[in-house]
């Protein structure tokens, strides 16, 4: 690939996204075909394996997603459905509910890391470097914003 001189950060951020995004069309689709779960889900499965109890209250749960904060409430009864998650009434807010991770959950994550961790490194490690991972991360990390 040609590397291009005096590039604006608009252009740089066209591509980081372009190409991301092609990434994560990439990573749907064999996880959906490969596992029955979609990069959206996976996010909901995945913030719901690594929190206390492994539940969370939707609210936190929305603002933690990467990919979509909107209709999170559908998209959770969407997983529920599926036997994914439960919902339970906070004890503490009776406004307030928590999604929990369900046993067929945790299978459903641990089938979907094995392929999504395959295609990060077909499509994503194969393509780069060690140095060229490593300067990502610092890129990336330069950018992540704490709430």
């Amino acid at each position: 690939m040609a590397k291009r001189k005096n590039i604006s950060a608009a252009q740089a951020w066209e591509q980081a996204l372009t190409s991301v995004s092609r990434l994560l069309q990439k990573f749907d689709s064999n996880m959906q075909d490969k596992a029955g779960v979609s990069v959206i889900w996976y996010d909901v499965l995945l913030h719901l394996h690594h929190a206390p109890e492994k539940k969370m209250r939707m609210q936190m749960l929305s603002k933690s997603l990467v990919l979509t904060r909107s209709g999170v409430t559908r998209l959770v009864d969407r997983i529920e459905k599926a036997g994914l998650v439960r919902r339970e009434a906070a004890v503490e807010d009776r406004r307030g509910y928590y999604a929990i991770l369900t046993d067929e959950g945790e299978e459903a994550l641990a089938e979907a890391q094995e392929v999504h961790r395959k295609d990060i490194r077909t499509h994503f490690g194969a393509r780069l470097d060690k140095a060229e991972q490593q300067a990502v991360f610092n890129l990336m990390s330069k950018l992540r914003f704490e709430d």
